[in-house]
């Protein structure tokens, strides 16, 4: 008799699921679609937006299981915007520019424009976040969306944010991913005013649980 696959669920991420978080940010990287079609490498997107995380804050990095013990979502960040960014440019970022080299100024292709930030990480510090000092990112597999894996994930990051005693979290987002703002919106996020946000939008919240992120 076979065994009834168990739950979608929630869990620590494991050294073991490096593959899966670079698959999950490979393709959902594009306007939260795959990025494969658009950059000649979109290997840079996990090198970002996901990895590095991994690997100065495994703490605070988690994932949806699919119940086979297969990463197929992920929520990850870090407690402190700006100790976070002094590690990534002094720790995470000699591990990679080897792998991605700095491209010319200004960028000439959409890899490069995207390469350019690996080697500006202080993009992060924004003086209208500051009292956010906690940020995150969340991506799920197109398949897993919808079903409330999402509010589970931030459910937990907040948790573990609460544990620390850091009472407020902000994120960014490409303005054009409507869906993901309509997201957002439902789990209590509000928008952050910063001058001259270019292309993306800022989205902050408290980490005390409410009834949005029930």
């Amino acid at each position: 008799m076979t065994r009834p696959a168990a739950p979608a669920a929630v869990r620590p991420y494991r050294p073991e699921d490096a593959e899966a978080l670079h698959e999950i940010c490979v393709r959902t990287a594009h306007v939260g679609q795959d990025s494969r079609p658009h950059y000649a490498d979109p290997d840079i997107f996990p090198a970002i937006f996901a990895t590095p995380y991994a690997h100065l804050e495994p703490d605070l990095t988690f994932v949806l299981d699919d119940g086979e013990g297969r990463a197929v979502g992920y929520i990850l960040g870090t407690e402190d915007t700006p100790a976070f960014v002094e590690n990534f440019r002094t720790k995470w970022l000699p591990r990679v520019a080897n792998r991605f080299p700095k491209p010319p100024s200004p960028p000439r292709t959409p890899d490069e424009a995207i390469t350019e930030l690996l080697y500006r990480p202080e993009r992060m510090l924004v003086p209208e976040v500051a009292a956010y000092p906690a940020h995150l990112h969340i991506d799920l597999l197109p398949a897993w969306q919808g079903q409330g894996h999402g509010r589970a994930l931030m459910r937990t990051f907040l948790g573990a944010l609460r544990e620390r005693e850091v009472n407020a979290v902000h994120l960014s987002m490409l303005t054009a991913n409507t869906p993901a703002r309509a997201f957002y919106d439902r789990l209590g996020f509000h928008e952050i005013e910063v001058p001259d946000p270019g292309p993306v939008t800022y989205l902050g919240r408290w980490t005390e649980i409410t009834g949005a992120a029930d």
